[in-house]
């Protein structure tokens, strides 16, 4: 790619980020616009729908950069949460560590590699350069300038470990404090016991209540069983959603307007009082819930929510072994109740494997079959396949601003939408995998969307552009830091485009919001009650994290290969903080709270960039006739490994289990509570399944619900 069509790429996406950025400060402002763009502070309360048109509303402000900006981090974390707290501290992470390469890059190694001549560019023009010129692969073979190349991977290494272990210091120590200040957590006291034999004519209650009695018998509180409840679910969803039209209509009490067509958005079929039908339908989707609890009352599944007096007690009954046989009385830590995935108790053990054997078997055929985009991608960046496939084109493909927007920003933006689909992808299939809560779902997910990004994204786009054909030479391990030395350069213009469409505009549209306010004005347009499904949404973890890692890796890699990538890299990270702070105030409410539980996760990522920096150093001296240089770097990915393992040891068994002094000192000040009595009443009922609860929306406005099976204590 030569530095002109970069351009082209930068000035359609600047165009579009200046885009977004002025219609959002002109539609988040307009009164039918509220919950798209500050959904959260409708559902807290905190503003309100409605409001008169003014002519000052359509004038772009910037007024919320400033209120995301001046918020503490204190504040912010008890606005949003542990989780949310330490998703944004990924961004102040990266933005330290490209803030020092980039200085390092532009001022020292991008100047070096421009001064070379090892590629035969002959181009006097300066906007028709190739980006390779600005990349190592300039710099002469033997030259001793590439020694500043090896010392800068030495003191980028150093400076990115420090921050590391500075970054997992402070969120391990902000996950302890958050847990000493919180308020008692059902989830903190409970256990899941799975695998619970059942004597002969005997029940899982009977069973659950005879063990824990008779061996925890000074901590053991109380359980609850779980109960097949999943083909409750969506007669409940179901019921929910007409209670809350219902509730609206009657607010609303104007009678003309209920007379509604029966058929598709109320355009076809006969015409009905909607309040009536409403009623009607609400009346039988109680009875056949009332119905279907009452045939799932006896159908006991073998696990039960185990809940303990203490913390400390809870967890001794979570690392010792309970039975003689250990696949009986298996117990793990519970997940708060509102995150539990209450299908997954439907599903034996041999489902369970079974289960994860198709997942992974669908994962791999979906990462082999993503071949196929990287493939048409891979060929819009070089004019000349395109020509020798579509001979008809080649006089529009010879036209500057054609060959231009083709190569610069085209294959970013496709290859853009087919990854849209993975992250659904990647929460469906860990669904199937047996996950107890909606947060170990995610974090599953999370796991393989970016392992899938940086195979199909990095690997594969690398391998495809120049060198699948010597596949077998890559799984040949002495071979692979000649490999990649040969043909990560490469691609380094590609990945520059790659940056600035799906990094910059990605994070506009975040902004935004497209897709919810189309939706948003299609509702409102055609269905009169919207208003009564309105949920605010959460942040998809599993999508945003590995997006945000996979430019973190992109930076780490071509720090040495072409810095050039690093300013744009710096772009996406700025905007990306003060969006998603601005998100995370008005727009994402947080489902469930890990703890800080996947920041583990952007170390280990940051880790394997670095040493997929060093395994590539090692190649690219290798090439340049500097094996003495390629000799001596050999002790970074061994001191980064090492540096890892000792992070392991030292910070990620906090993020696992809290240790026995958090939960001894937090037992000791519950204490003094007056309180814990009425806790450990709510505590058994916490893990009742919300299918089995009976609904009496019929019966008055309120929605009452009252244990229908109650907990054996």
């Amino acid at each position: 790619m030569i530095l002109s069509a970069l351009l082209t790429s930068v000035g359609i996406n600047l165009g579009l980020c200046f885009l977004f950025f002025t219609l959002y400060s002109i539609l988040r402002r307009q009164p039918g616009n509220i919950t798209v763009y500050a959904p959260r502070l409708v559902a807290e309360g905190k503003v309100k729908e409605g409001g008169q048109f003014n002519l000052e509303r359509l004038l772009p402000t910037a007024g919320w950069v400033r209120k995301a900006w001046e918020l503490s981090d204190e504040e912010f974390l008890s606005n949003a949460g542990l989780d949310a707290f330490v998703f944004m501290r990924m961004f102040v992470f990266s933005l330290k560590i490209f803030t020092f390469g980039g200085i390092i890059g532009m001022c020292v190694l991008l100047p070096i590699n421009y001064l070379g001549s090892q590629l035969s560019d002959d181009s006097s023009d300066f906007q028709h350069k190739s980006l390779d010129s600005f990349s190592i692969s300039n710099v002469n073979n033997g030259s001793n300038r590439l020694w500043i190349h090896f010392s800068a991977a030495y003191v980028f290494t150093g400076v990115v470990c420090y921050l590391l272990y500075y970054e997992y210091l402070y969120i391990s120590s902000k996950r302890i404090a958050c847990f000493y200040s919180s308020e008692p957590q059902p989830h903190h006291f409970t256990l899941l016991v799975r695998g619970i034999p059942i004597p002969p004519g005997s029940t899982c209650t009977d069973a659950v209540e005879r063990f824990f009695s008779e061996y925890h018998p000074s901590t053991y509180l109380s359980h609850s069983v779980v109960r097949r409840s999943n083909r409750l679910q969506n007669l409940i969803t179901d019921a929910d959603k007409l209670y809350k039209k219902l509730t609206n209509l009657k607010q609303k009490n104007d009678a003309p307007k209920r007379k509604t067509r029966e058929g598709c958005l109320g355009l076809f079929g006969p015409k009905v009082d909607i309040l009536d039908h409403y009623e009607r339908r609400l009346g039988n989707v109680e009875d056949n819930v009332r119905m279907e609890q009452s045939s799932l009352a006896s159908m006991e599944v073998p696990a039960a929510f185990v809940s303990f007096k203490t913390r400390f007690g809870a967890a001794i009954a979570l690392h010792i072994q309970e039975g003689v046989n250990p696949t009986e009385w298996i117990t793990e830590e519970a997940p708060e109740p509102h995150d539990v995935h209450w299908p997954f108790f439907t599903v034996s053990f041999l489902k369970r494997w079974i289960s994860k054997l198709v997942v992974f078997v669908a994962y791999s055929t979906l990462t082999i079959l993503f071949f196929i985009p990287v493939a048409i991608v891979q060929g819009l960046t070089h004019l000349d396949q395109l020509e020798t496939l579509f001979p008809f084109l080649k006089g529009v493909l010879r036209l500057s601003v054609v060959s231009q927007v083709i190569t610069g920003y085209l294959p970013s933006l496709i290859l853009q939408q087919f990854l849209s689909f993975v992250p659904p992808t990647m929460i469906m299939l860990s669904s199937w995998q047996g996950y107890i809560s909606w947060s170990q779902i995610q974090k599953s997910a999370c796991t393989k969307v970016l392992l899938f990004t940086i195979w199909n994204i990095f690997f594969a786009n690398v391998l495809s552009g120049t060198a699948l054909y010597r596949v077998n030479i890559f799984l040949e391990p002495k071979n692979i830091p000649r490999v990649l030395a040969e043909a990560v350069p490469s691609q380094a213009s590609f990945f520059i485009a790659y940056v600035v469409t799906s990094g910059w505009t990605g994070i506009a549209s975040e902004l935004f919001q497209l897709t919810t306010l189309i939706y948003n004005f299609l509702s409102r347009t055609f269905c009169r009650n919207s208003d009564d499904d309105f949920e605010p949404p959460s942040i998809p973890y599993h999508s945003e994290i590995p997006r945000i890692r996979l430019f973190g890796l992109l930076g780490v890699t071509y720090f040495l290969l072409a810095p050039l990538i690093l300013p744009f890299v710096l772009i996406y990270l700025c905007l990306g903080y003060i969006i998603f702070r601005n998100q995370f105030l008005k727009v994402y409410v947080p489902k469930f709270e890990t703890g800080g539980e996947f920041w583990p996760t952007v170390h280990n990522s940051t880790i394997f960039s670095l040493v997929l920096m060093h395994v590539i150093g090692i190649g690219i001296f290798g090439l340049k006739k500097l094996p003495l240089a390629s000799g001596l770097i050999l002790p970074l990915p061994i001191l980064t490994l090492l540096f890892n393992e000792y992070c392991r040891k030292r910070f990620l068994p906090i993020f696992k289990q809290f240790p026995a002094e958090c939960l001894i000192k937090k037992d000791r000040a519950d204490e003094n509570e007056r309180n814990m009595s009425e806790f450990y009443e709510k505590m058994a009922n916490a893990y009742n399944d919300p299918a089995l609860m009976p609904i009496k929306y019929s019966e008055r406005y309120d929605s009452q619900r009252s244990p229908l099976l109650s907990s054996q204590v």
